[in-house]
């Protein structure tokens, strides 16, 4: 059989694998949508996917079509056999047809066979026996094709969103109330993050969240839904779970409305708890505990975007004081020139001076060029009041008040 009766054999096989594998997906579907789902009679599911969870796996193809899982069993196999490198998932994503045949790469991703790429198909016997490893001198041109796409596909990411998800919820017991602890993960979408950031928020916290942003942003909070409240069932399992979902929900609505997205309402309502608590652990020398609290504070500002306010420079402080006081002298070093780039643009601010001596002070103690920071801190000192009456670093940061 030549090249078009080839691969008109593969097509007809494929329409038939497809048409039986998408019938028994709508099947399973149809079975399982009120399961995986109780919670539609009380929070409207958004329709752009806000709330959608990281689980299952991706499949990379060139084509709308895929094929059935016998097939892709058999064709991995084969790339094993030829010893052909293993790629990556991603590595055909974006592949362009370039041939009448495809097949399925080690990796799992559809990857087209170019014409000059293989041989005619006669059979799985000719195509992956010895015999075809004497035949195939092109193998390694497919490689360096894959290769190519995967090189090409990597300068095209998809944009990052930010998702919530709650990981964990906990019934809390205290002598004059009991309520439910939630534990929210915030996670970009396209990358790895080695230290998640992370928040515990219980029902009154979301309440007033909600309540807050209503009265600012009545418009857009309109098509916004919010778990109601309830007078009797809320420790069970399934109110836990429906009340998970609804909050993951409300939050991906809220971030993806820019104005209230940047509001200070939704932001205090992530890190400012964090920066309350690390302040007081500083202030009583809990300095590890505090520096544990700073940290996560400074990973919710940057999965948030914030890394530019006062806040901000209040966590870099708190950081830089509290790596200071543990002897960890280069991380607070870098903190202090983590802070005094965003102040570059900046010719006054409060903190200015005080992170200016902190880091001559640290990068004499660590062996750091200094002779930067000792000229623009000599201009400061021409330019406004004598620093010997500004506070240091660690009296700026007590002093702040959190409201």
């Amino acid at each position: 059989a030549g090249p078009d009766g080839m691969a008109a054999h593969i097509l007809h096989r494929l329409r038939h694998a497809l048409a039986g594998e998408g019938s028994r997906e709508e099947r399973a579907r149809g079975g399982s949508e009120a399961e995986d789902f109780p919670e539609s009679s009380e929070l409207e599911d958004d329709t752009e996917g806000l709330s959608t969870r990281l689980s299952g796996t991706l499949s990379f193809t060139s084509h709308e079509e895929e094929e059935d899982e016998e097939e892709e069993e058999e064709v991995d196999g084969a790339g094993e056999e030829l010893g052909e490198p293993t790629q990556s998932a991603g590595a055909a994503a974006g592949a362009e047809d370039g041939g009448r045949c495809w097949g399925r790469c080690a990796g799992g991703a559809t990857v087209a066979l170019l014409p000059g790429a293989a041989e005619p198909w006669e059979g799985p016997k000719r195509w992956w026996g010895p015999a075809a490893r004497r035949q195939r001198p092109s193998s390694s041109l497919l490689t360096r094709q894959l290769q190519e796409l995967w090189r090409k596909s990597r300068g095209s990411l998809a944009p990052q969103r930010l998702l919530f998800e709650v990981t964990s919820a906990s019934v809390v017991n205290e002598r004059s109330s009991k309520y439910v602890l939630y534990t929210i993960y915030l996670i970009r979408s396209g990358r790895f993050d080695k230290a998640p950031a992370v928040i515990a928020r219980r029902y009154s916290d979301f309440e007033r969240l909600n309540r807050r942003l209503r009265c600012r942003f009545s418009c857009d909070m309109a098509g916004i839904a919010f778990p109601r409240k309830r007078l009797r069932r809320n420790f069970t399992a399934e109110t836990i779970a429906k009340r998970s979902r609804a909050f993951e929900q409300f939050l991906s609505h809220l971030h993806s409305i820019a104005e209230i997205r940047r509001s200070p309402e939704f932001l205090e309502f992530f890190f400012l708890q964090d920066l309350r608590a690390a302040q007081r652990l500083t202030c009583t020398g809990m300095y590890r505990e505090a520096l544990a609290t700073w940290a996560n504070a400074y990973r919710l500002q940057d999965r948030l975007g914030v890394c530019s306010s006062g806040r901000f420079l209040l966590t870099l402080a708190g950081l830089a004081v509290c790596h200071q006081e543990l002897d960890e002298l280069c991380e607070a070093h870098s903190c202090c020139e983590q802070a005094l780039q965003l102040l570059e643009a900046q010719g006054s601010h409060p903190l200015l001076g005080p992170f200016l001596q902190a880091h001559i002070h640290l990068a004499w103690k660590v062996g750091k060029d200094k002779r930067r920071s000792e000229a623009r801190l000599q201009d400061l000192r021409e330019a406004g009041p004598p620093l010997h009456q500004q506070p240091t670093l660690k009296e700026c940061l007590i002093k702040e008040p959190l409201e």
